[in-house]
């Protein structure tokens, strides 16, 4: 689920989170949140215990965009981050620019060295596909796989419109 700058900064966030788990009954393990590192600019501890007390939830931390911002890898070292999203800026051109070859690369392994999986954005021809197995790249997500599904077309019988 991704959550605003606007969401994350209200000081009842982690609350309403908490209530919300209550009220459906769903484990926090089966939850994860996604927060642009854009967000992270403004690194107070405010951030640093919200994100603290929702991983204590069990809930999963995803940095979105990873490497759009100012990139610290501060972040990835202080927050309780499992999840890293490589921003799709950087896949969309790694099969023409071997700088953005190498930073993939280099997320991908700096994630895993750390224990984080790594989720590879806006993947949208085979060559990407074939480099981000390559380099141990966990998941992909863009529109080689997928155009965008209505939710109701995923979980119905119905067959999605290609």
């Amino acid at each position: 689920m991704n959550v605003s700058p606007v969401q994350f900064k209200d000081a009842d966030f982690v609350d309403l989170v908490a209530r919300c788990l209550e009220q459906s009954g769903l484990e926090g393990r089966y939850l994860k949140l996604e927060i642009t590192e854009r967000l992270l600019l403004s690194s107070s501890d405010s951030v640093r215990q919200k994100c603290e007390r929702l991983a204590a939830m069990g809930i999963r931390l995803a940095m979105d965009d990873f490497g759009t911002g100012y990139s610290s890898l501060s972040y990835l070292r202080d927050l309780p981050f499992d999840i890293v999203k490589i921003d799709q800026s950087f896949v969309r051109h790694m099969t023409r620019n071997s700088r953005d070859k190498a930073l993939v690369r280099g997320i991908i392994d700096l994630a895993h060295q750390l224990g984080m999986t790594v989720i590879a954005e806006g993947v949208e021809e085979h060559i990407q596909v074939e480099l981000l197995t390559r380099f141990g790249c966990d998941l992909m997500q863009g529109y080689y796989f997928s155009k965008p599904v209505p939710a109701e077309l995923l979980f119905s019988q119905e067959e999605a419109p290609t």
